[in-house]
């Protein structure tokens, strides 16, 4: 049976930026906000060894004191998202509705962190990623433990499965609608609809606007007004934060093409649509697989939508359930 066999939305569903939208607006974004007020949740601020500081919120049932008997899914947001953003809130509910605690993580300067870490946030940091979920890990004991990663946090995802995946212990790693190739998938933002353009833009200039508040010595206030596009950012922000000269190097450095991922010594999940306005899907043909690297790619789901139905239920919350489960149940990796 194939992927494209297991997800198909009703023909009024099927467009690929109402997938998109409905990912994190509209009716899905108001049930997360109904359900947020529901979870019994903790917020925590998770310390790495090299003193870096991410924020998070622990979901776990009231069955908390049993913990070391469940299983844990770790999961990390988006480009620009947060550990509340409508996809994480719901996606984390469905979870602990079928015996899953959760921990949803935030990367540094998202959720409004920007006060916890002087650095600038960028895609290369996974190692404070995987230090944070170690520390967690170390003050919590599961049986099994999951990682999944939406979008930019799919990309965090793998690369994390790959270099230290076993040394967590993690049992498996799901990337949903995970950026491949960032060169092309930057080309493909810019060349696509002004929606996506112009909703990053904000996001990531207001983060920028509350790092400088926080931390006015940077001083990029006047280059931060002054940019009108994805590439004049860019093009002032690599060469100051980062240790990459242009906007080129610095997407080429956390690319999951070429051997990128061959050290998977966990099963990980790939999946994306083929329809996707962001990512193309094209990319994974870049990826030179290893075993532990399963694909599934679907002929509709947009940009990490895969909605089901007018209360956009997404088909990636059962997913995940039928793939943890799998491993719990069967013994599987």
């Amino acid at each position: 049976m194939t992927a494209q066999q297991r997800f198909t939305p009703p023909f009024y569903l099927r467009h690929p930026h109402i997938q998109s939208a409905l990912n994190s607006v509209g009716p899905r974004k108001r049930r997360a906000n109904l359900l947020a007020e529901s979870l019994n949740s903790e917020a925590l601020i998770l310390t790495t060894p090299d003193g870096v500081r991410l924020a998070a919120e622990f979901d776990y049932s009231t069955e908390k004191k049993a913990a070391a008997n469940k299983a844990l899914v770790v999961m990390i947001h988006g480009w620009e998202g947060s550990s509340k953003s409508a996809y994480q809130v719901t996606t984390a509910k469905y979870l602990l509705d079928h015996g899953y605690d959760v921990l949803r993580l935030n990367m540094r300067d998202h959720g409004d962190t920007q006060h916890l870490n002087k650095e600038l946030f960028n895609s290369t940091m996974i190692g404070e990623v995987g230090d944070a979920i170690e520390s967690f890990l170390g003050q919590h004991s599961y049986k099994s433990v999951f990682l999944v990663g939406f979008s930019l946090g799919g990309n965090f995802t793998l690369r994390i499965a790959a270099d230290r995946g076993a040394a967590l212990g993690l049992k498996a790693a799901v990337a949903i609608s995970p950026p491949v190739d960032p060169v092309n998938a930057m080309a493909a933002l810019n060349k696509g609809s002004f929606i996506y353009r112009k909703y990053f833009m904000y996001r990531w200039t207001q983060s920028l606007r509350k790092k400088l508040v926080h931390f006015p010595e940077y001083d990029f206030g006047p280059e931060l007004e002054g940019a009108k596009s994805f590439a004049q950012l860019n093009e002032f922000f690599v060469p100051r934060h980062t240790d990459f000269k242009d906007a080129d190097s610095y997407f080429r450095s956390y690319a999951l093409t070429g051997d990128r991922l061959s050290e998977l010594k966990i099963p990980a999940y790939l999946i994306t649509a083929s329809d996707d306005p962001i990512i193309p899907v094209e990319d994974i043909h870049k990826i030179n697989c290893p075993d532990k690297l399963n694909l599934e790619v679907y002929d509709y789901g947009g940009h990490c939508g895969f909605i089901l139905n007018m209360k956009a239920h997404s088909y990636m919350e059962p997913r995940m359930v039928e793939l943890f489960d799998g491993y719990l149940h069967k013994g599987n990796g």
